[in-house]
């Protein structure tokens, strides 16, 4: 997956579309982000030790293909590719400006 936990995309289809913000977490085996401020569901919670009942919001997860990778140059939308440094070692690079993504982005 191309996407990774903290990095900063946008939202391109479905009812939140427009919204950026952070992934939460990742879900490659159901491929699936969590965002941050994104798709937010209402659960009915029990109320256990130290926590009250009640309805509670809390973001959901959104397919991975309603997202996109905010390129780091220009904060737009971008797809991503790898490329292969010297080392060996494999790189996510913006396809819109050919800039590198670093690995902690957010």
């Amino acid at each position: 997956m191309n996407i990774r936990r903290a990095d900063q995309v946008i939202v391109i289809s479905g009812d939140d579309k427009g919204k950026k913000g952070r992934v939460l977490a990742v879900y490659p085996d159901k491929q699936r982000v969590v965002v941050e401020g994104v798709n937010f569901v209402k659960r009915h919670t029990r109320a256990k030790t130290g926590r009250q009942s009640g309805i509670v919001e809390r973001e959901a997860s959104v397919h991975i293909s309603n997202v996109m990778l905010l390129d780091p140059s220009d904060g737009n939308p971008s797809r991503v590719a790898r490329h292969v440094l010297s080392d060996g070692k494999r790189q996510r690079v913006a396809r819109r400006s050919g800039e590198a993504i670093p690995e902690n982005q957010g």
